[in-house]
């Protein structure tokens, strides 16, 4: 019981604190052919920015620090690698991708003396190695041998050819003359099978799996041995499940965690979820989810953005569907994530998309075409749900500056920043997401689907410079990403002083068929009679339920 608990409320942490998703697509499950990768760096304290860390060589004996990711503690030093890659965001080069969420598990499975934290270990596995099974062997080589300072994990890790979802928490330190002398992690891997989607969401998501399949599955030597040291687990090897064991289920995990996987199979998967939804509610934690599922159409990186968008849309979970909700229907809830009414405890649903997001991505790796131009980050900040992806190549050797670390901070507003101005779009549309939100949003797909077209263009005349020079490739898209981003800046200040100017004081100010404002027939300056749609009727009768007498009006 005291365990359980304990998982809860590590659950709940990271549900408030650093909740992230992650949604896997194989090259047969899309729309050409590409592997991508989707992740929402989900926390209340995070600033979004576009990290770049540009390709480069060091001499033998130069050290790297390191400092906690997202928290910028300093953890330690190691050996700086020789020779480093290009890498944007959480994409190389090559065309790797990296992703995570964090699940918690158990306490004592911590190590305080650890250098190399989660968030270190995926920014520097994306700089020394080319595929996703290198990423996976010095990802969990380093944890070894300097110590893994962070909680439980779930990462996505896929290059232009397959995907895999990695799951490692750290062994239980063993203190001998104040040397920790059981340091690293154990750990599973297993790769998705072509044509497959799978995801996770803050909740570790492989059960058992293949002893002897090196081709698809991935294991530390100790991963079932330190569970029964810890007594864990006793029963057969091929019994064991590293989810049950290292961060077993409660209401919190299935609810709050489980249910956004669900969605994302419900809407896109081949296999019926519908025999699913006591897990996704929170009820069964037996009848587990797959780790993957066929998908039943194949999808094109729009579709995959839109998911990443998704609040429980025409499911039993729509966060349209309730009081919660309020007058305008609003498909958010303001944390904290659970609250208590006359002794009942009680959860808000928990979405993909979410208004604390710091940054988040779809990464599309492309193995017909070579690195420079297959790799593309698609990449915003702030809530999925209302800012737009920009493209970015994951060969590019610049950034633009609106996305640029140093620009702003979550404690300091910039003007240039394109996470102040998406947050100043996002924090109006909650207001009345019925109408601005809806306006936001197609905003948003219009702009994505315009540059889809630009990047078809772009490949083609990259192609072109490529047979020629790469390094010519290398400079033009650079150009064309940080021009693109620049340009959706401009864009977006634009689109946020249109916004307010139509729907200021919980009006909408009236337009005609080309967009232009209507004015009072009288002057240029002063418009028709404004549109007032005020609240839904859900709402209205929740406050004539309320105080319907004291408002009653007296015929």
């Amino acid at each position: 019981m005291k365990r359980t608990l304990l998982v809860f409320a590590l659950l709940l942490l990271t549900i408030t604190g650093f909740a992230c998703t992650n949604l896997i697509v194989t090259r047969g499950a899309s729309t050409d052919g590409s592997v991508m990768v989707t992740y929402a760096a989900d926390s209340h304290i995070r600033y979004g920015t576009l990290v770049h860390y540009p390709a480069a060589k060091y001499k033998t004996g130069t050290m790297l620090p390191i400092y906690q990711w997202g928290r910028e503690r300093y953890l330690g030093t190691i050996p700086q690698a020789d020779e480093t890659y290009n890498v944007i965001g959480n994409m190389n080069e090559h065309q790797l991708i990296i992703g995570e969420s964090t699940w918690g598990g158990l306490e004592e499975l911590r190590d305080p003396d650890a250098i190399l934290d989660y968030g270190s270990l995926m920014y520097i596995t994306l700089q020394r190695t080319r595929t996703a099974r290198e990423a996976i062997a010095l990802y969990t080589s380093l944890a070894d041998q300097y110590g893994y300072a962070s909680s439980g994990e779930s990462l996505s890790i896929a290059d232009k050819n397959e995907a895999w979802i990695l799951e490692i928490i750290a062994r239980k330190p063993e203190v001998v003359n104040g040397v920790n002398t059981r340091k690293g992690a154990v750990w599973v891997a297993i790769r998705i099978p072509d044509g497959h989607i799978s995801a996770h969401a803050n909740c570790a998501r492989i059960t058992t799996f293949p002893l002897d399949d090196p081709d698809n599955c991935l294991y530390s030597p100790d991963v079932i041995s330190h569970a029964r040291e810890l007594g864990l687990f006793n029963g057969k090897d091929e019994d064991f499940s590293f989810a049950d064991t290292y961060c077993p289920l409660d209401f919190g995990a299935m609810r709050g965690c489980e249910a956004r996987v669900w969605s994302f199979f419900y809407k896109h998967g081949a296999e019926d979820m519908s025999k699913y939804i006591d897990h996704a509610s929170g009820h069964n934690p037996e009848n587990r989810l797959p780790l993957s599922v066929k998908a039943k159409h194949k999808l094109s990186v729009t579709m995959v953005a839109d998911m990443m968008r998704d609040h429980f849309e025409d499911t039993p979970f729509d966060m349209r569907n309730d009081i919660g909700a309020g007058g305008n229907t609003l498909p958010y809830r303001w944390r904290p994530m659970s609250f208590e009414i006359d002794g009942e405890e009680y959860i808000n649903e928990r979405a993909i998309a979410t208004q604390q997001t710091g940054f988040w991505f779809v990464g599309q790796a492309r193995n017909w075409l070579p690195d420079e131009i297959g790799g593309i980050f698609w990449f915003a900040v702030d809530d999925a749900g209302t800012s737009p992806l920009t493209p970015v190549y994951s060969s590019s050797t610049g950034i633009s500056e609106h996305y640029a670390l140093g620009n702003g901070s979550m404690i300091e507003y910039s003007p240039t920043s394109m996470f102040w101005l998406t947050n100043r779009i996002a924090q109006f549309a909650y207001l009345r997401y019925d109408e601005i939100g809806a306006e936001v949003v197609a905003a948003v797909r219009a702009h994505e689907h315009e540059m889809v077209e630009k990047i078809a263009s772009a490949d083609a005349q990259a192609l072109l410079l490529h047979k020629k020079s790469p390094r010519r490739v290398v400079k033009y898209l650079t150009s064309f990403s940080i021009n693109e981003a620049n340009a959706l800046f401009e864009k977006w200040n634009k689109f946020d002083k249109y916004l307010l100017v139509k729907y200021i004081d919980g009006n909408t100010k009236r337009q005609d068929e080309s967009g232009a404002f209507i004015t009072n027939g009288h002057s240029a300056t002063i418009p028709s009679a404004p549109i007032q749609k005020g609240y839904n009727e859900r709402f209205k009768r929740a406050i004539v339920n309320e105080i319907g007498e004291k408002i009653r009006v007296v015929k």
